[in-house]
Parts: structure tokens; sequence; C-alpha cells
């Protein structure tokens, strides 16, 4: 299945009948795992669904910016923002990630399974532009596989694959929408691939891992989860 990842389209899965279970989600678990040992300072949540991520960088003391294609999704997160104590520490912003500039660079820039409409590994090379020198690019996307074989595998980075091995997971209330059928070969990347737009010079690559983890559907079932995770520093 082929989608555009626009504004309608977000808009109908935030208006759909798995939002409520969505907006339940968690802090993704790369994140908690990987980014709290840092000092916080100014944070932006590419994508942030229903705020999960943008609302645990906030009570750690970020002040964060969160962007969101969708309303639905937004409104969602500012209403579980106000219970979290947290809620002064975020800003929310609707925008389309494929277009929108930030004013400022951030000490960290996060995404986590985000898809605007443009190609995957455009769109983290456009947000690793908004690292401040110093800053730390944090990216949790869905692997990208081998469609004729088991495992995490590899490919060229570039999303030459029908994208198997994927199926709707991505509805298993992470915050961040549910793709029907899994994500498509232009929603999912590597690490070779990610790390691969990062120059030498520039950047200080700390983590590049591919994944695998079982999560659980809001019906229950439990379903596999293929993570593409990338942390890296920009050079002062």
């Amino acid at each position: 299945m082929t989608h555009s990842f626009d504004k309608k389209y977000w808009n109908e899965i935030w208006d759909g009948d798995r939002a409520s279970a969505m907006a339940a989600g968690e802090p993704n678990p790369h994140l908690v795992a990987e980014i709290g040992d840092l000092s916080p300072g100014s944070a932006l949540e590419a994508g942030c669904g229903a705020g999960a991520e943008a609302i645990w960088l906030a009570a750690k003391g970020w002040q964060v910016t969160a962007v969101d294609i969708a309303a639905d999704a937004l409104t969602r997160a500012a209403d579980r923002a106000i219970g979290s104590g947290a809620a002064d520490r975020v800003r929310w912003v609707e925008a389309d990630l494929s277009t929108w500039h930030p004013e400022t660079r951030y000490d960290l820039v996060t995404t986590h399974y985000a898809h605007p409409a443009m190609p995957q590994l455009e769109f983290y090379d456009r947000i690793a532009s908004w690292v401040a020198p110093g800053g730390t690019l944090f990216v949790v996307g869905h692997l990208h596989l081998e469609h004729d074989g088991p495992g995490l595998g590899h490919s060229d980075g570039h999303g030459h694959s029908d994208g198997h091995g994927h199926s709707d997971e991505h509805g298993h209330s992470d915050g961040h929408g549910p793709l029907d059928g899994g994500p498509p070969a232009s929603a999912s990347a590597t690490a070779d691939g990610i790390v691969g737009l990062l120059d030498p010079a520039l950047w200080q690559v700390d983590t590049a891992r591919e994944t695998s983890r079982t999560v659980a559907r809001p019906d229950g079932r439990e379903v596999p989860l293929h993570d593409v995770v990338v942390r890296a520093v920009r050079r002062p």
C-alpha cells in the first residue's frame, strides 16, 4: 500500500478508532535508555504524535518544541501534558516537517517513527541540520527489512525493497499512529543508511544499531517491532 503521509492522511489516522489507544502510549524505551544521561537544554521532538516523548523530556527538565502535522494529535498531547506537571516546558507546534523551518537550533533533536511527506532519509538529513553545535541527534525509526529473508536484515539504506517484514505493528499505542500493512520501504531505513548522512568531520556517532523487540497491540496480541536507533553528537 502506498501512503502519502500528508496532512489528510495523518488527520484521518488521529480521527480514527485507534487514536485513543495510540494516545495512551509510553515514552519510547530507546529514548529513555539513551537520553536520560544528558543534561537538559532545548529539545525538538519531530513528529511528536500524542506527546509521550516530548512530555517525558519536559519532565526531565528540557524545554521542548514538539511538532506534528495532525491537530488532533497535538490536542491529545496538550491535554496529556496538563496532568504531567511539565506542560509549561512544552510548546506544541502544528506544522508539516517537510516544509517547516525552526527559528533556532536545538541541543537535542529527536524523532520516533515519524513519516512526513518526503523520503525518509531526506527527512533525517533535514532534521540533523537543526542540531546545534555540541548537540545530539537521536533517531528511532522503522528498520528496513529485506523482503526475502528473516531477521533484522540490511539494505543499501535507500528503501529499495517492498517493505515486507512489518505487520501493522505501528498501531501498538506508541502515540505516533498506525501504518496499515506496516511501513512501506520509503518509510524505513537502516543504521548504515542514516549514519551515511552524517559527515564524520561534523558528527560523532555514539549509537548505530538495529534491534527487534516485542510490543503489545491494543487487542493484547504481541507483535515484533524492528527498530533502527542512531544517536550522534554534532561536533562543536
